[in-house]
């Protein structure tokens, strides 16, 4: 399979350090040339499952501005300017439970958005945390800690109680890599 190529590309909308908007010209593989594709261009981020000593989990019930109601939540954050992912998951965990974790398993990045960017996910799973400092509470959302055990927390994923794509795919990428350990 032949790849597409980028062979321009111009600012449209720079917003803020939160939003860019890209105007590319790209070649498919068949040749033919498309103008004006959009790239959407948004911070990459985290999101983190964190599983305690004891084997249930931390999670966030909370809101979103995009979400209808309230829902739940793995940690998340986005990276700062030359972070590395882990580093970042890493001082997510810290700062929104206070936990460190024995045990960090990467399952990857993923581009939001296939065609269009759209930022990219480095999804994780903490395992082994305890508690070594209390939460700082900075988001601009209200959040409530939760703790779950596997059952509960499956049970919460089957219902959509996990509204956003990146917080269903982290809770089921971790809850596929527990049930495989079996």
């Amino acid at each position: 399979m032949k790849l597409w190529k980028t062979l321009s590309r111009t600012l449209a909308l720079d917003h803020s350090k939160w939003l860019q908007v890209e105007n590319h010209t790209i070649q498919l593989p068949d040749g033919n040339i498309l103008d004006q594709w959009p790239w959407v261009i948004s911070p990459d981020f985290v999101n983190v499952l964190v599983q305690q000593e004891d084997g249930t989990f931390l999670i966030f019930r909370q809101t979103k501005y995009a979400v209808e109601g309230i829902s739940l939540a793995p940690v998340g954050g986005y990276l700062e300017f030359g972070e590395d992912p882990l580093a970042c998951a890493k001082r997510e965990v810290r700062e929104e439970l206070g936990c460190e974790a024995a045990e960090w398993i990467s399952f990857g990045r993923y581009p939001v958005d296939g065609n269009h960017g759209c930022g990219t996910a480095h999804i994780f799973f903490a395992r082994s945390a305890k508690r070594v400092c209390n939460p700082i509470r900075d988001d601009l959302e209200e959040q409530e800690i939760v703790t779950m055990n596997v059952g509960e927390l499956q049970s919460a994923l089957f219902k959509g109680e996990f509204k956003v794509l990146s917080w269903a795919t982290t809770v089921a990428m971790a809850l596929q890599y527990l049930q495989q350990k079996k």
